[in-house]
């Protein structure tokens, strides 16, 4: 019975984390595109902006998954990132069908995501 708490405190852990990441990015792009709106900014600046909310959003992730982990931190962290950047890339695929740009960028996506996540675990 024990373990079985244990289990599901866990995927609570995780499920928090990624909840509190995903509000966290609905607000920064809410406020992205308000910037996007009253300041006429480029193409180059919104993709730097979607990429530092990517960070952003694992870093909060990382640090609320290792304040309820303790142990381990960076690899809780790590995971919230790698589930963060699995979500992101299944919400795609369901939305457009498709994965849009290259491997490249896919892959760097997943780099930053996990990063993130990672830092987030280790300063918490």
């Amino acid at each position: 019975m024990e373990r079985r708490i244990q289990k599901d405190s866990k995927v609570m852990w995780v499920l928090k984390s990624l909840l509190a990441s995903y509000i966290v990015t609905g607000i920064m792009l809410l406020v992205l595109t308000v910037l996007l709106y009253k300041m006429d900014l480029n193409e180059k600046a919104v993709s730097a902006g979607i990429v530092a909310i990517y960070v952003m959003a694992t870093l909060i992730g990382g640090i609320i998954i290792g304040k309820l982990a303790r142990v381990r931190r960076f690899v809780w962290g790590l995971g919230l990132g790698i589930g963060y950047f699995a979500l992101l890339l299944l919400i795609t695929l369901g939305v457009y069908h498709t994965l849009n740009g290259n491997g490249a960028n896919l892959i760097t996506t997943f780099i930053l995501c996990a990063g993130g996540g990672m830092v987030g675990g280790m300063i918490s």
